[in-house]
Parts: C-alpha cells; sequence; structure tokens
C-alpha cells in the first residue's frame, strides 16, 4: 500500500520519504526483537522474553500497519473486566443485538469486529491483527446476536477474529469487541492484551463496584505511557451514585495520567426482552465515536497520537532489552570464563608435567634404561662431548631393546596425565556452573563432570599423531646431513625417542651433578641428539616438537570445553549495542522528530 495521508491523497516529496524512513527503522527494530536470544536464565530473563514477543505483536498488528496507512478507520477497542457489560455496550452502540451477552463467563470468547461496509477492505485484509485469521460474521434477524458462519465457539476461534459488516456502525470508526483483560481463561487475558495492544483507542468498560480493580488499572497504566485516547464507560452506577462514583473514578484517573480520558456513566437500567439497553444510556458514548467519524483531521490525530505514544514506550522497552541483552552477554561471558579458566589451568599442570622431568620416572624410566642401557653408555658419555660421536656407532652396533618399547610408555604415561587433568577441568567447570543459577539451567539433569566416553581414544591418537610428527622431524633433519650413515645406524625410531625423551625434560633443570636423577635422561638423551645433529639443531627440534605436543594437547581440552561452551550461545555480537542505538531513533520518532 503507498503511503497515503487523513486526506487520501498519496504522501509525495519529503514527507513520503520519511515515512518510508520511519517504516524501515520499525522494520529494522522488529528484525533485531525477532532474533534476539536470550538463552541464560537469569532472574529477569523470563520477563525480557515476554516483552520482546509482545513488541514484535505489536509491531505486525498495530505500529507498522498504522505507520503505512495513516487514513484507516480508527480501530476502537472495547475491553474491560469480567461481566462488566461490554457486549451489551457495543449491542447498544449498533442499535441491535450483535454479539452475546450471559451470565457465564466468560462471556466473550470470539473477538467481533464490527465495521461500516465501506470500510470493510482495511480489515479483511490482513493489514491489522495479521495472525487472527478472518472469519466473516453475519447479522441474523432482528433481535438474533451475529454468528460465525459455519463456525461454534471453541479454542481454534480464539485465533480468529469475526468479521461483521454493519451500517449502524459509523464510517472511519471500527468497534472490536474484546474479550475479558481478566479471563479466567489464559487464551483470552492474552488475546485481550494483544487487541488493546492493537488499538487507536481504548472504550473501557469497568462497572461501580469493579473500577478500582488491579488488573483494569494495570492496562490504564500502559495506555497512560503509550498516550493513547481512553474513554471509561463507568457502567451499572445505583441511581444517586453518579456523582460520587465519577469522582472518585476520574480522581483515580488523574493520579494515574489519564487526567485527559472520557468518562461516561452508565446508570443501573434493566434490559429490554432483547438484553437491549435504552438508547438514551449510551447515546453520548455513540454520539461522540460518530463525531472522531465525521471529522477526518480529528482521526489523523488521534492515529498520530496514539502511533507516536505507542513509539515512545517502545522506546523503553527497545532499551531495556538492550539491558537484559548486555546482562545476557555479562554472564555468558563469566560462564566462559569459568571454563576457560578451568582449562587453561589444566593445560599448565599438563604442560608442568611434561617439562619437569616427572613423566619421566616408573615405566617410562625403565624401558629407557633399557634401551640406552646404564654401564658402557653412561661411561662413553663420561669421556667427553668430543669422543661421543666416535665411540656412539660402536655402542649402537649391536641390538638395543627396541624403542617402540619407550614409544608405548610413554604413550601411556601421557595418555594417563592428560586424562586426569582434563577430567579435574571439567569437574572444575561443572562444579562453577552449578554454583550460577544461569549455568546450571544450561547443564540441566546432564553431568559434564567427567570427559566423555571416547576421550581416552581420542587422547591415544593424538598422542600417537605427535609421535609421528617428531618422527617426521628425526627423518628431515637427518636427510639434511652429509652422514646420514651415522645417524641411520641409531634408527629414526630410536633417535625420535630420544628427543621425546629431552621433550619432557626442557625445563626440568637436570645439571650434569643430577645424572642419577632419572636415570640422566635429560643428559643423555641431550648430549646423544648434540652428538648426531649439533646442539643448536637439538634446541630447534626440542622447540618444534614441544609446540606440536602442546597443539594436539590445547586441541583435546577445546573439544572438550566445547560440550560447555556451545550452551551458552553467540556472544559479542553486538545485539546490545544496536538495540540501544535503535532505542534511541525511536525515542526520536516518537516526538516527531
Amino acid at each position: 500500500m503507498s503511503p497515503t495521508n487523513s486526506g487520501n491523497t498519496p504522501v509525495n516529496g519529503a514527507a513520503a520519504r520519511a515515512q518510508d524512513a520511519a517504516v524501515a527503522l520499525l522494520e529494522a527494530v522488529r528484525g533485531e526483537l525477532a532474533s534476539l536470544e536470550l538463552p541464560l536464565e537469569l532472574p529477569a530473563a523470563p520477563g525480557a522474553r515476554r516483552t520482546a514477543a509482545k513488541a514484535v505483536g505489536q509491531l505486525d498488528d498495530y505500529i507498522l500497519p498504522r505507520y503505512r496507512s495513516l487514513d484507516a478507520p480508527l480501530l476502537a477497542v472495547v475491553g474491560g473486566s469480567t461481566g462488566a457489560g461490554k457486549s451489551t455496550l457495543v449491542n447498544a452502540l449498533a442499535g441491535h443485538p450483535v454479539t452475546r451477552a450471559g451470565a457465564i463467563r466468560p462471556t466473550t470468547r470470539q473477538p467481533i469486529l464490527l465495521h461500516h461496509p465501506a470500510d470493510a477492505a482495511w480489515f479483511t485484509s490482513t493489514r491489522v491483527l495479521p495472525t487472527l485469521a478472518r472469519v466473516r460474521g453475519e447479522l441474523a434477524g432482528a433481535g438474533t446476536p451475529a454468528t460465525r458462519a459455519g463456525a461454534t465457539p471453541d479454542a481454534a476461534a480464539m485465533q480468529s477474529l469475526a468479521l461483521v459488516s454493519d451500517a449502524a456502525v459509523p464510517e472511519g470508526v471500527a468497534l472490536l469487541d474484546a474479550p475479558d483483560v481478566d479471563s479466567v481463561s489464559d487464551d483470552n487475558r492474552q488475546l485481550a492484551s494483544q487487541l488493546l495492544a492493537a488499538a487507536d483507542l481504548w472504550l473501557f468498560v469497568t462497572t461501580a463496584n469493579r473500577y478500582a480493580d488491579a488488573v483494569p488499572w494495570k492496562l490504564l497504566v500502559d495506555a497512560a505511557s503509550r498516550d493513547i485516547l481512553v474513554a471509561v464507560v463507568l457502567d451499572r452506577v445505583p441511581r444517586g451514585a453518579e456523582e460520587e462514583v465519577r469522582a472518585d473514578l476520574r480522581a483515580m484517573l488523574t493520579r494515574e495520567g489519564l487526567a485527559g480520558s472520557r468518562l461516561f456513566v452508565v446508570p443501573e437500567l434493566d434490559l429490554d426482552a432483547m438484553g437491549m439497553l435504552p438508547a438514551a444510556a449510551t447515546a453520548p458514548i455513540a454520539g461522540w465515536l460518530r463525531d472522531l467519524a465525521e471529522d477526518s483531521t480529528v482521526r489523523c490525530e488521534i492515529a498520530r497520537r496514539t502511533l507516536n505514544g505507542t513509539v515512545r514506550s517502545l522506546s523503553g522497552k527497545v532499551a531495556g532489552l538492550a539491558e537484559a541483552a548486555r546482562d545476557q552477554d555479562d554472564a555468558g561471558r563469566q560462564l566462559a570464563h569459568d571454563v576457560t579458566a578451568a582449562f587453561t589451568d589444566a593445560e599448565a599442570r599438563i604442560h608442568r608435567a611434561t617439562s619437569d622431568g616427572s613423566l619421566l620416572r616408573g615405566e617410562v624410566l625403565a624401558r629407557w634404561q633399557d634401551f640406552v642401557g646404564t654401564g658402557d653408555f653412561f661411561r662413553a658419555l663420561e669421556s667427553g662431548i668430543g669422543r661421543v660421536r666416535d665411540r656412539l656407532g660402536a655402542f649402537f652396533k649391536g641390538q638395543p631393546p627396541p624403542a617402540v618399547k619407550v614409544e608405548t610408555a610413554i604413550e601411556t604415561g601421557l595418555q594417563a596425565v592428560i586424562t586426569a587433568q582434563a577430567s579435574r577441568a571439567a569437574e572444575d567447570a561443572d562444579q562453577r556452573w552449578r554454583a550460577d543459577p544461569a549455568g546450571r539451567a544450561l547443564l540441566a539433569a546432564e553431568d559434564l563432570s567427567g570427559t566423555t566416553p571416547d576421550f581416552p581414544a581420542q587422547v591415544a591418537a593424538e598422542i600417537r599423531a605427535w609421535q609421528g610428527d617428531v618422527l617426521d622431524l628425526i627423518r628431515a633433519e637427518g636427510a639434511a646431513k652429509r652422514s646420514q650413515a651415522r645417524w641411520l645406524s641409531f634408527g629414526v625410531n630410536g633417535l625420535g625417542v630420544v628427543l621425546m625423551v629431552v621433550v619432557f625434560s626442557l625445563t626440568g633443570g637436570l645439571t650434569g651433578a643430577e645424572i642419577g636423577i632419572a636415570g640422566g635422561t635429560a643428559v643423555v638423551g641431550q648430549k646423544l641428539l648434540e652428538a648426531v645433529f649439533g646442539e643448536d639443531a637439538v634446541r630447534r627440534l626440542a622447540s618444534q616438537a614441544r609446540q606440536s605436543l602442546e597443539k594436539r594437547c590445547s586441541g583435546l581440552l577445546e573439544r572438550q570445553q566445547r560440550r560447555f561452551l556451545d550452551r551458552i550461545g553467540p556472544l559479542h555480537d553486538g545485539t546490545a549495542d544496536r538495540l540501544e542505538g535503535l532505542a534511541v531513533e525511536l525515542a526520536k520518532l516518537g516526538e516527531g522528530a
């Protein structure tokens, strides 16, 4: 639909561009709210989610449609408490029975929208309230309420809107009979709230003995925040009490920011055989609606007033949602920090265990001693590094125990270290989350305090892959040597095992005086490799092997972390900042800037 003004003429030039910009802003707000995720169960999260959903609904039901068609008829929603007489009032304004009224509560099971035949096109489409299916209502014979063709009131009816074309309704104003705002039915209450949020003006019906009830006033305060035009109908007022009740209700309206509201009093009267009030009882209300309908300028002013007030109210809600999104980010970052801190500590413990020589004990030490021997080899080292190159070849001409036994021992020891530290980190992260309501909700009944069942196998596979990396380093380094026969006589696996041992004692602080510690593993390994490749090459090879091991350990721990972090959802996507910016723009739009 092209932009129009209240005079039914196309809007051109600057006004059209301003209207297009407003619609673009509102559509951007809608898109941001529709995609807003608040996954963490913070105290304010449930309310924020409801606010976002209602805001999207109001954008679809009212704000965007009204911005696109300011000249559309006004939608006056007749709402109020259970048994206040809403349907009776609508029937009286139409001049004949249109909606059902009765003693069974809730009475209004399906909203009925009465419109002048000339206004049908505005409401038969999904321009407003697009989530409610349209059902064509029919006026039966005189004295019979309107019915829905081919339908009966049931649960499905709650999601539909009965349209009744009636020439008794003034052109330019449509009446919508809404369910009770305090209905015992959740569906009725939610639908009533949705319809009131889509209204250009309210006809709010209450009674002399119910006008101070809390639920209606909560909605009236919301109307005040939106600057919506409200007419309060005080129904069933006993004779003689009109002035006292009117004064009290007027004072309450003033205190709540609704001093400008119209107040109509309908005395307590007997209904005729058709359940109708005397026409004179509601004549002032009918006349007020007729005057609105006949003046297009006034109708446009009412539409703009309500629209601007609703946009200002939306601005406040969006600002609140920005704060909720920021709270989610802060809480998510804290939960993520708890996890990463636990696994960072685990990574540090693995680093220490694999570099301070502590791994070179037990089974690893025994297999290493079997591999290098403990007598002639040490004496060869003691004779000086200058003679090692000459004596190593003779030492290794025999058949030393296979290096694979040392590799296996290293794999077993390293697997135990990594698995134990990963399990400890998972337990720590699980405990931290369970101490936080948001983290506890994310975990629910699932226990993440240990590693996954396949983790030990993953660790073993990564260790074997790392050992393969080490052998590749030895091959590459040996291939660059002029005399390959010497290093080949030791075997790739043999030198690879030696390099692994050196890696595990990089920061152990072992010296020649401590050669007895762990069988002198660090000194033995380092001097052997230096004899083959040279001192600089050994430092480089050990550093590369260490980096490869740490990278694989980090990958293993990262996969265990993801079990926690993936539950948090996206963070740092700028949602809070975008919402804050949109709230500012909405405030300007609501002020007519």
